[in-house]
């Protein structure tokens, strides 16, 4: 099987690319992209139990792998949750799964959200990885928009090697992820 077109483009391009912009005496020093975490909070499984099994079906169709229910950890009676009770899904892509969901994130599901203007630039951690937050999950083509019974939205994680947040920022624009442009007047 071929490799996915944003792994050889990570190879051919993007290396020497970080590699001069950043002065590594070595191309293992380029942060690269390690794993992509897709996860689900499903408020509304305190009380409906089949909710998870939807977004645990919703996010394997999206990413292509199997999802796991997460679990509570704690028992919050406000909420009327208990420990032990699933609340959610969600899924760890790596290797080349990684690279086609987000060859298909940047190219399909993003231009699918309204007003879509870019990401925000802002939702770095610190230590070189970014989180997306997605509101509805119809943005990606795999769902059908007739099954779907309930909009709900996701996080997304990139989990990089990279040291800072400059070195990830420049990787992912490298890759092509849409930020907001800062030079035009809004």
């Amino acid at each position: 099987m071929a490799n996915p077109r944003l792994k050889d483009k990570y190879l051919s391009e993007i290396v020497p690319a970080l590699k001069d912009k950043f002065q590594y005496k070595s191309i293992m020093q380029v942060p690269k992209i390690t794993k992509i975490s897709i996860n689900k909070g499903i408020g509304a499984a305190v009380s409906d139990k089949k909710l998870v099994d939807v977004g645990v079906e919703e996010l394997t169709t999206i990413s292509g792998q199997h999802a796991v229910a997460t679990i509570a950890k704690n028992s919050i009676s406000n909420f009327k949750l208990r420990e032990g009770m699933p609340i959610g899904a969600r899924v760890t892509l790596r290797g080349n799964r990684m690279y086609e969901f987000l060859d298909r994130l940047m190219t399909v599901a993003l231009p699918r959200v309204r007003d879509f203007r870019g990401i925000s630039d802002k939702a770095f951690d610190g230590r070189g990885n970014y989180t997306l937050g997605v509101k509805e999950q119809i943005i990606f083509p795999e769902i059908s928009i007739d099954k779907v019974n309930k909009i709900t939205g996701m996080d997304i994680t990139f989990v990089t090697t990279a040291k800072t947040d400059e070195e990830s920022l420049e990787l992912l624009k490298a890759f092509g992820m849409p930020f907001v442009n800062k030079n035009k007047d809004n």
